[in-house]
């Protein structure tokens, strides 16, 4: 048997038993989405101090940094206004352009205004 021969048949294995392997892992894999398993149970429901936390609000940073992302612009002025007893970020932008605008985000939901 000539060596390129050998390589043929060892390429020619190979790729069968990579069939092989491929075939029974999807197989494994069909076999258990159709098993019966119960169905998750519920996550349990928080306690108050848990829900205070999961409620924070969105700080100055997060603030500046989601709008930068969404204007691609540089935040240069940042301050806190408090209307209405809630807290509301007023942030300055400015463009390449050299456009300067100014943006609301809501601290506690963390949405433009």
């Amino acid at each position: 048997m000539r060596a390129a021969d050998a390589l043929v048949l060892f390429a020619a294995m190979s790729l069968q038993r990579f069939i092989g392997v491929a075939a029974l892992l999807i197989g494994s894999g069909v076999a258990e989405a159709f098993s019966e398993q119960p169905p998750p149970s519920p996550p349990p429901k928080p306690t108050p101090a848990v829900a205070a936390l999961n409620a924070r609000t969105v700080s100055m940073d997060q603030a500046v940094k989601m709008a930068e992302q969404h204007f691609h612009a540089r935040v240069v002025k940042a301050e806190t206004e408090h209307p209405n007893g809630r807290a509301v970020y007023v942030l300055r932008l400015l463009n390449d352009a050299g456009r300067v605008w100014t943006v609301r985000v809501d601290a506690s939901s963390g949405t433009l205004m």
